[in-house]
């Protein structure tokens, strides 16, 4: 994360979550970048991957991006943060 802000408890194992995944699913895991942004009504992790790992990430048909965003989901469920995901093309 760029970012110089302090995370709060849920951010950073949020954080932690989405890094652990991101840099165990690709290729190139040096190359993986992850910035959480704000947005109106929740915080976006927004994932940079090499360009030959984008495709290996969102997974056949988008399925294991979906998990990825079903995982979000279920932690704002639980708390009273809310996260969403964006696989950014650089």
């Amino acid at each position: 994360m760029n970012d110089a802000r302090q995370l709060n408890a849920a951010q950073e194992r949020a954080m932690d979550l989405m890094s652990f995944l991101a840099v165990n699913l690709v290729d190139h895991p040096d190359e993986v970048r992850i910035d959480l942004v704000e947005a109106e009504d929740r915080e976006v992790f927004r994932i940079h991957l090499h360009p030959d790992d984008q495709g290996q990430f969102i997974g056949k048909n988008g399925q294991t991006a979906r998990a990825i965003r079903a995982l979000l989901a279920a932690i704002n469920a639980r708390g009273n943060q809310r996260f969403a995901m964006e696989i950014v093309e650089d």
